[in-house]
């Protein structure tokens, strides 16, 4: 962004950027020096100003003016001495204290380092949503040959999907992503690719936005009192269509993955006369194998590399459906990592024998509330180490600034 772009509220339901100015260190202030070693603050209205971003599910929007927030420079001192301060703890040796304190295991540097890693993703969708004018363009990786692929369904044969991880097998994860469950699947029918532009323009042309049969009553309520006809992503120009990219609107590219929301995609589905697939369901496709055995990645078991998909900050934008083959599932499914999150079918709820990480009890309890949706995958703007198969993300169902796109499910 531009430096004048600061005070900007892309996305009215969060916060001003300047927020995320002061978040990432306070939230390591808070939970390596202040929770984790005790130590006093000194800077306490800092602490709380910066500490929770907000997540409005009741319409209730925030309405802080530019003027309430301290001045840059204030919070850059502040991010100084925090920084200094953490930093040291790594430096004399903190590691070495014991695990029972969250030091011992690294745990509470992981979780900083993911938090971070989690909104450098999450600053993208508030950028891409800043006027062209308030941002600097950046270089963009060459887009990858548009295969053409021949949308299709894959069967998937009844199997095991493996949920979570074991609490004591790893070490590290969210504590949404404990504990292990395994679950039989039925079998299935799903997309070998996501639903992509052409496809949802389908949907469009149809008048899906003006069917109410298809629509669940607050899904419907909402496209009806905010006027929405088609995705955030799409505007109408004349007769045709441009997509908003990150720095520029161009022509709607018609082989990349459509992204919508979760009750634009659950909509599409009943036209499609599909579902949604559940987690259970798309880890199956994703990870399995036609022999019964489950794989650490689509591909296999080696670590996620640029052939595999679009991820970890290598592009600004999404790619055309199919475009890394290698990064297919045993299955054939393609883009399973990358390229955009999946929604699934499946509400955010833990896993039997779920505990609060005592060192960040809200992290995910803050949200079982029925109104989030599981999503897996990543986007192009994913890190790496978040790719693993156990990681789960989770957005409410009628939120359409995110990368998010998906798949039918066909019984």
């Amino acid at each position: 962004m531009k430096p004048e772009a600061i005070h900007d509220r892309p996305i009215r339901q969060r916060h001003r950027i300047i927020f995320y100015l002061g978040h990432l260190e306070a939230f390591d202030w808070n939970l390596i020096a202040r929770t984790t070693l005790g130590m006093d603050p000194f800077d306490e209205y800092f602490d709380d100003l910066f500490a929770f971003g907000i997540d409005p599910v009741d319409g209730g929007l925030p309405s802080d003016s530019p003027a309430d927030w301290p001045a840059v420079a204030e919070i850059e001192a502040y991010n100084r001495r925090i920084r200094q301060t953490v930093d040291r703890f790594l430096r004399n040796g903190a590691l070495d204290e014991e695990a029972g304190t969250g030091l011992g295991n690294g745990v509470v540097f992981q979780v900083a380092i993911e938090h971070r890693l989690m909104h450098a993703e999450t600053l993208a969708y508030m950028y891409h949503w800043l006027p062209f004018d308030r941002k600097q363009p950046q270089p963009e990786a060459p887009e990858p040959p548009d295969p053409e692929v021949r949308q299709q369904q894959v069967e998937i044969p009844a199997g095991p999907a493996t949920l979570g991880i074991h609490r004591d097998g790893v070490s590290f994860g969210w504590d949404n992503e404990f504990e292990l469950i395994q679950v039989d699947v039925p079998a299935f029918e799903i997309g070998a690719y996501n639903v992509t532009n052409k496809q949802y323009l389908k949907f469009v042309e149809a008048e899906g936005y003006q069917d109410r049969s298809i629509w669940e009553e607050d899904d419907w309520q909402w496209i009806r009192s905010h006027d929405i006809r088609h995705p955030q992503f799409w505007r109408r120009n004349g007769q045709g269509w441009l997509y908003r990219t990150m720095f520029e609107e161009r022509p709607l590219a018609m082989s990349w993955p459509a992204y919508v929301s979760h009750a634009e995609a659950s909509a599409y589905a009943r036209w499609a006369g599909a579902s949604l697939p559940s987690e259970a369901q798309l880890h199956r496709a994703g990870y399995g194998t036609p022999e019964g055995g489950e794989r650490s990645f689509p591909w296999g078991n080696d670590a996620p590399g640029p052939a595999h998909g679009n991820f970890d900050f290598k592009r600004w934008n999404p790619t055309p459906v199919g475009a890394f083959p290698q990064g297919n599932s045993a299955f054939g499914v393609a883009d399973i990592l990358g390229n955009g999150w999946e929604w699934t079918s499946t509400v955010f709820r833990p896993f039997e024998g779920f505990e609060r990480a005592p060192f960040y009890p809200g992290y995910s309890a803050d949200f079982f509330d029925d109104k989030h949706y599981v999503m897996k995958g990543g986007s192009s703007r994913t890190a790496t180490c978040m790719l693993r198969r156990s990681f789960r993300n989770w957005f409410q169902t009628r939120y359409p600034h995110i990368y998010s796109t998906f798949r039918c499910v066909y019984a």
